[in-house]
């Protein structure tokens, strides 16, 4: 319960201005991608990581909830306060304080939007590769938050390789310096590491070093229709026989391909099994290379179209029909179930059938796409409607989903996490010590349970009532 005297303590932290119980202030900063308002209390906005440790002190005398908000945008519910209390919003910390192209190293406040830090660095000649398709809204620190990717991490991997180091405050009030300015760091534990992935609940971000590297010299891009996706999973295997090691790798699947024909016609044939759009960066030359060995590829796979771009407009206008994927399948049903899954990449035709399986059984349309490079498959189921029965129903379409993930050895989550709306399916890939053991390090850090409740650890929700989350948002 946020007393009155609670919320006087707040201002005299922050400033009475960055306090509000404005039910639109509420709204907007506690909702989750389905536009659910959760019940916060208050929203609260710092400025600085003393202020951050001067409320989770606060919270942890009076014993209420605090929940760290950043852009917003998460997909599995990480950031909404499904307990109630407040939500600290950290979109007064929106600095990039330091370039430094010699070191190859930004200096980031944690409401730094990906997409402005791409911006800034590329400006000087560098590069930071994570990219998820949410980059214009998504902040530094929820990407970190939540170990963020995007198509460019077949080359380059998830966000937890671009960090060196992390300022952030700890759920009892304590300001940790982690990590720091150097590529090699074997000082002491690794908690920067610790924090990676870590949604919100063992400490809040308020200032990340994060490793750049030069801007590539030269990109190619290409657009390749198959008409089977068995063809498509075999072009992707091909690459590393090759030996060539591309920025992306994009499936999309014959319900996708049809979906995006449906909502902005593309040219592209709705017989075709699936399509892959490739990528690859580097110098001038190798570059050239490599954009014929991706030709040859696609040919010696069977595709039945092949599209390349001239230049960055032409490539852009390929990417389009990827971007189109959110709001094409959108259209398709009432309600969008989108969970991300990681599977080895070998096994992604076997799942690919499986899906059209488990459409079949259950009436749903489920478009499948992602990053095939890497596995990480965005599974869409479509409902018709948003009914406590037909959602129920779909629970069990998840699970059986999630469950032969885990059986071909693959897990929950590549690159949305866990939040609220998968922790009920948790022990479907982690092992009850695995848990206990994580249950053990929230404990130490957070005794009181004040940060982030009911996420991850927590079957927040039970699987059967579940509201599961659309993509409003651009998704990954």
């Amino acid at each position: 319960m946020i007393t009155p005297a609670i919320l006087q303590s707040l201002q005299t932290i922050v400033g009475s201005e960055y306090v509000s119980t404005s039910t639109d202030i509420i709204a907007e900063n506690s909702q989750d991608a389905l536009r659910q308002v959760f019940p916060a209390e208050a929203v609260v906005f710092p400025r600085t990581a003393e202020e951050i440790a001067a409320i989770l002190k606060l919270a942890n005398e009076h014993k209420f909830y605090v929940t760290a908000r950043g852009g917003g945008v998460g997909y599995v519910g990480s950031a909404v306060p499904i307990q109630g209390g407040i939500v600290l919003a950290t979109s007064r910390m929106n600095q990039i304080l330091e370039i430094r192209k010699d070191d190859l190293l930004a200096v980031v406040e944690p409401a730094v939007t990906n997409y402005d830090l791409q911006q800034a660095v590329e400006a000087q000649g560098l590069f930071y590769p994570p990219d998820p398709s949410s980059w214009k809204e998504s902040f530094i620190g929820g990407n970190i938050a939540l170990n963020a990717g995007g198509p460019r991490c077949v080359k380059y991997g998830n966000t937890r390789q671009f960090v060196l180091g992390l300022d952030f405050v700890t759920p009892t009030g304590e300001i940790i310096t982690a990590g720091g300015r150097t590529p090699k760091n074997a000082t002491g534990f690794n908690l920067s590491g610790l924090m990676i992935g870590s949604e919100g609940m063992l400490g809040i971000i308020t200032r990340a070093i994060l490793r750049l590297l030069p801007l590539p010299e030269a990109r190619r891009t290409a657009l390749a229709i198959f008409a089977t996706a068995q063809d498509a999973c075999n072009c992707v295997a091909g690459f590393t026989e090759a030996g060539i090691l591309p920025v992306a790798l994009e499936l999309l699947d014959r319900v996708s391909i049809n979906a995006i024909e449906d909502y902005e016609p593309s040219g592209m044939p709705r017989h075709a099994g699936a399509l892959l759009i490739l990528e690859v960066d580097g110098l001038r030359e190798a570059v050239t290379r490599e954009a014929e060995i991706m030709r040859e590829l696609c040919q010696k796979h069977h595709a039945i179209e092949y599209r390349e771009a001239a230049n960055d407009a032409d490539a852009d206008n390929l990417w389009e029909v990827r971007r189109k994927m959110s709001p094409a399948v959108k259209k398709t049903g009432a309600v969008k179930i989108n969970h991300d899954i990681v599977i080895p990449r070998s096994r992604i035709p076997e799942m690919l059938a499986f899906l059209e399986g488990v459409s079949a059984r259950y009436g749903y349309r489920i478009p499948t796409f992602g990053h095939a490079g890497d596995g990480n498959l965005h599974t869409n189921i479509m409902l018709p409607n948003n009914e406590p029965e037909t959602k129920q129903i779909a629970a069990q379409a998840v699970r059986e989903i999630f469950q032969k993930t885990v059986d071909l050895g693959g897990t929950l989550s590549g690159e949305h996490g866990i939040g609220y709306a998968k922790a009920p399916f948790l022990d479907l890939a982690l092992t009850k010590p695995t848990i206990a053991l994580m249950q053990t390090i929230k404990h130490a850090l957070d005794p009181n349970g004040i940060l982030n409740p009911g996420k991850v650890l927590e079957p927040a929700i039970a699987a059967e009532e579940m509201n599961f989350l659309t993509s409003d948002f651009p998704c990954c």
